[in-house]
Order: C-alpha cells, then sequence, then structure tokens
C-alpha cells in the first residue's frame, strides 16, 4: 500500500516567513530554516520593506521570495505567502528569529492526529509587560471566540493547505485563526515550543498598540462568527 504525502516520514512542507524591515535578521533566520528543513519549499515575504529586507532574501537561491511593494501587514503577507504554497502542509512562523525551526519536525510529526498545530510559548523569552499583556489579551479572546487556545500570538503554526480557504483576508488574521479554523470544525493540538530572545532589530508593535488593535479586531470577529453561515453540503 502506498502511504500517502501527509502520514509519509517526511511529508513534503511549505515553510512561509513574513519579513518587514528585518534586513539584520533575514539570512539568519531563512538559513536556520534551510539548516533544519532542507527539503521544504521555504517561502519569504517581504512585506514593502524600505531597508535591505528583500535584497537579502533575493540573494538566498535556496528560497522563493515574494515582494510586496507596499507594507500591508503581517496577515496579508502571510496570506499572500501561503496562497503560493505548492505542499499540502503549510507552515506559518515570524522572521524576527523568536521562533525556534527545530520545533517544525516535531509539528509536522502531529499533523496526523489533527488538522493543525498550533506552538504555545513554556518559556517565553520577552519583557515582564509583554507576557502580562500577553496572557491578559489570550484570556480575552478565548472568553469571547471561544477557541480554546492557550497562546495565539505564538507565530509556529502547522496546517493543511486546504484550510487556508477558511480564512478571511483582514489585517490582523494572524491573531484569530485558531477560531476561524474552530469554527469550520477543524481539530486543533497545541504543543510547547522554544522561544528566543529578540537579538537583531525591533518589535513593531508595543502593549498600547497591540491592545487597541486587538479590541477592535475582537468586536470584529466575534460579531463575524456569530453571524457566520456554514454552506457545506450536508453529507447524505
Amino acid at each position: 500500500m502506498t502511504s500517502s504525502p501527509l502520514s509519509a516520514p517526511n511529508p513534503p512542507i511549505s515553510i512561509v516567513v513574513p519579513f518587514f524591515n528585518e534586513a539584520d535578521n533575514v539570512e539568519t533566520v531563512l538559513n536556520e530554516i534551510i539548516d533544519c528543513q532542507p527539503s521544504a519549499e521555504v517561502i519569504a515575504v517581504d512585506d514593502g520593506s524600505s531597508d535591505g529586507t528583500w535584497q537579502k532574501i533575493a540573494s538566498l537561491p535556496a528560497v522563493r521570495g515574494i515582494r510586496l511593494k507596499k507594507n500591508r501587514g503581517q496577515s496579508a503577507a502571510m496570506l499572500t505567502g501561503l496562497k503560493q504554497a505548492s505542499h499540502d502542509i503549510c507552515v506559518v512562523m515570524d522572521g524576527d528569529g523568536q521562533n525556534d525551526p527545530a520545533d517544525i519536525a516535531s509539528m509536522v510529526a502531529l499533523i496526523d492526529k489533527s488538522d493543525a498545530v498550533f506552538g504555545f510559548r513554556k518559556t517565553r523569552k520577552d519583557t515582564w509587560d509583554r507576557r502580562l499583556a500577553s496572557k491578559i489579551a489570550n484570556a480575552i479572546r478565548r472568553a469571547f471566540v471561544k477557541d480554546g487556545i492557550k497562546d495565539t500570538g505564538c507565530s509556529l503554526k502547522v496546517f493543511r493547505r486546504e484550510m487556508v480557504q477558511y480564512l478571511p483576508p483582514f489585517n490582523g488574521l494572524h491573531r484569530f485563526m485558531g477560531a476561524f479554523f474552530v469554527a469550520e470544525g477543524f481539530r486543533i493540538v497545541e504543543t510547547p515550543v522554544n522561544h528566543r530572545p529578540r537579538v537583531e532589530g525591533i518589535s513593531k508593535y508595543n502593549n498600547l498598540d497591540r491592545a487597541l488593535r486587538g479590541i477592535y479586531d475582537l468586536i470584529g470577529v466575534s460579531w463575524y462568527l456569530k453571524r457566520k453561515v456554514n454552506t457545506t453540503l450536508d453529507a447524505e
């Protein structure tokens, strides 16, 4: 019997990494991914950077680069890359070096038991105020959208490509992927992953900015999920 691509020991995967003004991190992050997953399709999306991010992406022949002319936000960059993915298993992660690509293999190994595998940062390497803000935001989100996800701020996620069609394109989507997947009945497994301090570059968000965006998005997502209709044909 021939095994399916998803049940193979090393199924082909597409890894999507958005970058915005991360010239100091691009080469380190992408080369580390290639070292950990040499057979993967690596898609690096430059989200309208104004520094040398694109030039460094373009200099790596093992990477498929996509350049957005204007800065559209992390969600837009992520979705752009996902729509270009060639393989049935997709991985998304941040381009700031805080996600560890060494975790990808163990996460992909769990995909047979679920539709998606979400990482959660067991030991966060962030400042105390960012950890506190994240804890509060996660609790509020779970209360409103009932997704049950521990750490939606962890960008390291693995899921089946077919699930991308259920992600509505809006700025802030990356924080609510679990909510939309759960609403469609997909099974999500969570697993602890390594989290590392940012070594180069600066964060594009602060706590106030995250809070204001989070509240705005939470209202919209909560409304959408309550008003969403199911268009799936029932099996006879």
